[in-house]
């Protein structure tokens, strides 16, 4: 099957799910996802390898439409991510890569267990945790935020260090928490060396609009 058949039969199926998501986890994350993973692979490696490639992309589109705070039934999801990889012709290798990959690459996941990633999985990871800084990654937030009824800010509510997965999702906390709790803490769990240095820009920005938002709460000039 040709690369631009599976590319479109991927996004068809990740844009029939995941596009009316409220959260920020919507079908065009997923696009700049495989958009940016797809740029710093090319980057570092070329475009020679085209397997590597549909492996990129097929975990980008992927990614969250077996994430369980997204989708109610994660059993049901999943085989309707196998299914669609079967049809796709893939090498068995391949298939399992874009499987492992997007069921381990999550934070969440990663909170108590840090899992060894494929060279493919591992451009995913990063460009899935930059799209959360920058400017994206503001409006991001609070789409879910609001989506999950938290405040913007509220001072009672103290910042956590988040150890687990049900700190991280359970635990009471705001938009402004959520950067100190995990945005700004991301740029020092990228792989790859342009991951990094992007990051590390957008978490700048992000560092200054917090900067703009304190000033701005306590009334300042």
């Amino acid at each position: 099957m040709e690369m631009v058949i599976r590319l479109k039969k991927i996004q068809d199926f990740a844009r029939e799910r995941m596009s009316f998501d409220p959260t920020g986890h919507d079908y065009w994350h997923a696009d700049r996802v495989a958009k940016l993973a797809k740029t710093l692979y090319i980057a570092d490696y070329g475009e020679s390898n085209t397997e590597a490639l549909i492996i990129i992309e097929a975990a980008a589109y992927l990614h969250d439409t077996i994430d369980d705070k997204l989708v109610s039934d994660i059993i049901f999801s999943q085989m309707e991510v196998e299914q669609l990889l079967d049809e796709l012709c893939l090498s068995p290798a391949s298939r399992e890569n874009i499987l492992y990959t997007i069921q381990h690459m999550s934070y969440s996941k990663n909170l108590t267990t840090q899992y060894d990633l494929s060279v493919e999985g591992q451009y995913v990871q990063d460009a899935d945790r930059i799209d959360a800084l920058g400017a994206i990654g503001i409006a991001r937030t609070f789409a879910y935020g609001g989506h999950a009824n938290n405040e913007i800010y509220n001072p009672k509510i103290p910042v956590i260090d988040v150890q687990n997965k049900d700190d991280y999702r359970n635990h009471p906390s705001t938009a402004i928490n959520h950067f100190h709790e995990k945005l700004l803490k991301l740029e020092h769990s990228m792989n790859t060396e342009a991951g990094k240095e992007i990051a590390h820009e957008r978490t700048l920005f992000m560092r200054q609009f917090l900067d703009q938002f304190m000033a701005e709460w306590q009334g300042n000039i």
